[in-house]
């Protein structure tokens, strides 16, 4: 049976399999202005369902975050990375997207999917669900959160993390060489011997297991799903993909000192770093 989902990720749709409730709907959703130190974040949200023959219900929840404040075009179309059709910007163009999303992919499962859909003869709730969440806002870097995950049929749901920092005051999105001029294959032999320092919390009959003991590769890359705040860098890496399904997301840190003698001078100005 056909099982897919577009699901975020820096620089390529990664797929991921992993166990995971289906998600409540309702009507569609929106979020109230919130304004600190004069930096504006809204949000529009759809949060919705059909049902598309006796056995199969379908839900597609989705929310983007709108930042009136922010004009530059090509940061902007940095920070809706994965939704390319976007031309407007603002809160009702936003909405009018995420409005066209939601019916193109309830039509999509109606029209596209035929028959395999007719072959589903129990009771079945599929889903589509992605979310742009401002998990900081510290000396204009932003870090954003993009999750993506869904069911359409098959053992498990998919799902998927991305990070991604914007350099605010100079208006792009923000890269690992604006951090560190470390070389990657020493920032990889640190990020092996950091794996187990945030464990996943896995358990099995003879207590938690390490990250290490779940690893997939013999190099963990330095890649560009990564975010900071005030002790350390993280990279965090999604179901599967350096390690085995039971690890879940994996996140690494990386401190300041590990970096130390490599940092750009205006980023450790800006963070404060000693």
């Amino acid at each position: 049976m056909k099982n897919t989902i577009a699901v975020i990720a820096l620089s390529s749709f990664l797929a991921v399999t992993a166990c995971k409730k289906n998600e409540k709907v309702g009507p569609v959703e929106k979020t109230e202005n919130k304004t600190t130190e004069g930096f504006v974040v809204d949000s529009v949200k759809v949060n919705d369902s059909t049902k598309i023959t006796d056995s199969l219900k379908v839900s597609y929840t989705s929310k983007l975050l709108v930042f009136p404040s922010l004009k530059d075009k090509k940061l902007l179309d940095s920070i809706y990375f994965q939704n390319e059709k976007i031309k407007d910007f603002s809160k009702a163009g936003l909405q009018a997207y995420l409005d066209k999303e939601k019916n193109d992919y309830f039509n999509s499962i109606k029209n596209d999917n035929k028959d395999w859909v007719s072959d589903v003869t129990y009771a079945q709730n599929w889903y589509s669900s992605s979310h742009m969440n401002l998990m900081s806002n510290t000396n204009d870097y932003m870090h954003i959160q993009y999750v993506g995950s869904g069911y359409e049929g098959g053992a498990h749901d998919n799902y998927g993390f991305s990070e991604r920092v914007f350099d605010l005051k100079n208006s792009k999105k923000l890269e690992l060489k604006d951090i560190t001029s470390m070389p990657k294959n020493k920032i990889e032999a640190i990020l092996m011997k950091n794996i187990d320092k945030i464990n996943s919390g896995t358990m099995d009959g003879d207590g938690e297991v390490k990250n290490s003991e779940m690893l997939l590769v013999e190099k963990i890359p330095a890649s560009d799903n990564f975010y900071f705040d005030d002790k350390n860098l993280y990279f965090h890496y999604s179901p599967y993909e350096i390690a085995a399904f039971a690890a879940g997301d994996i996140t690494i840190p990386v401190s300041w000192e590990d970096l130390k003698g490599t940092l750009n001078a205006e980023f450790k100005e800006r963070m404060k770093i000693k």
